[in-house]
């Protein structure tokens, strides 16, 4: 039987690993399978962990307040060591670009253990955007000895950056199965949450959903975002729901720019249910946000983006993401389009999966590993 660690630390790694655990415990026979989390987020994440009903056998706990970069990493290499030593995992599993997954992909690679990469191949060739995502996604690259790619692209990224092809396994996106049983979830639940996300569907004016946590436009970027949506909101008769992210970088400006706005709410970040049923009912999204535009799309919502460009190139082809930058006018004008001609938020097509990545990636790993290997 082979060992298997799972790591991750944030909300969208817990959302986008979980289908992946699920499988792996599923196969008992063939694998022991545990869990760590990190902690990089702590409430938001301990909210994915208990709707996908997983229970961590290993918490490192290392987010800290006022905790910047140099510090998370020192935190989380330091902390990772005792936990391989421990279980001496024969494949570590970590997935896409945070620094949960660059620096545990390098504390295994210490320890002489072999690293899965799930969401590999993502590239924007800046290693400065998103920061440090792009890096961490390279320096993992490096590190990985199997790279589950979302994408045809993704896989020509790894191959053209010298990557061995026969390592590199298209699956689709483990998002779209994590989407999948949430969807399934939503409908069936009422919690005060979403009896208050729906009581803003009153006045039938449309929902327009934002969300903005992005380090690289931390200050004027920010500060140009907020005047766009205090534009946006004044001139339509609309609901913008926008859910603050905790960082103080971001909360302070938002509040100080939008609190008094009628018709902008500033709420607290959702649970995954709560946030999977906004997708669903707004008229279109707001984001800086990597995975928002993959579930965006798969959801059949045009996504505004918030950044310069994008590492999920697939999405702009598909005609459900368009780039518009933290430029104020950009935004607006961009907006306007969207809630003066309802067809622009028909998308031609989908390229991330059918929901059944995890399940390949099982089956990849045994097959390619398990097998392979006495």
């Amino acid at each position: 039987m082979k060992k298997v660690l799972i790591v991750f630390g944030t909300r969208p790694e817990a959302i986008k690993m979980a289908p992946v655990v699920h499988a792996f415990r599923a196969r008992s026979d063939r694998f022991d399978t545990r869990v760590c989390v990190t902690g990089q987020h702590r409430e938001i994440l301990d909210q994915v962990l208990s709707f996908f009903d997983i229970h961590p056998d290993y918490d490192l706990n290392i987010m800290k307040p006022g905790q910047d970069l140099n510090q998370l990493t020192a935190a989380v290499i330091l902390a990772m060591a005792p936990v391989l030593d421990e279980f001496q995992p024969d494949l570590l599993f970590v997935h896409g670009d945070t620094t949960t997954s660059a620096i545990c992909a390098l504390a295994g690679y210490y320890a002489g253990v072999k690293v899965c990469h799930v969401e590999a191949g993502l590239r924007t060739r800046d290693i400065y955007s998103p920061f440090p995502e792009e890096l961490n996604r390279q320096l993992t690259a490096r590190i990985a000895s199997l790279h589950f790619a979302p994408t045809v692209h993704a896989k020509a990224n790894l191959v053209a950056e010298g990557i061995n092809a026969e390592q590199v396994f298209i699956t689709g996106n483990t998002i779209i199965d994590a989407l999948n049983y949430a969807t399934g979830k939503v409908d069936t639940v009422e919690t005060p949450e979403l009896q208050q996300l729906k009581s803003y569907l009153g006045n039938k004016a449309p929902l327009i959903l934002v969300t903005c946590h992005r380090r690289e436009n931390f200050g004027a970027g920010l500060e140009s975002i907020c005047s766009a949506l205090k534009r946006i909101a004044e001139s339509h008769d609309i609901q913008l729901i926008y859910p603050v992210h905790p960082n103080p970088n971001i909360s302070s400006v938002v509040r100080a720019k939008l609190d008094a706005t009628r018709n902008i709410h500033l709420i607290k970040p959702l649970s995954y249910p709560a946030f999977i049923w906004l997708m669903k009912n707004c008229k279109f999204i707001i984001t800086d946000s990597g995975g928002i535009q993959e579930e965006g799309n798969a959801l059949g919502k045009q996504v505004l983006l918030l950044r310069s460009n994008t590492e999920r190139p697939e999405v702009l082809g598909a005609g459900g993401v368009q780039l518009v930058g933290t430029d104020s006018e950009a935004i607006v004008s961009s907006a306007e389009v969207l809630l003066n001609n309802p067809m622009r938020n028909s998308l031609h097509h989908f390229p991330y999966g059918n929901g059944h990545a995890a399940a390949d990636i099982l089956s990849i790993t045994i097959q390619e590993y398990v097998q392979a290997v006495p």
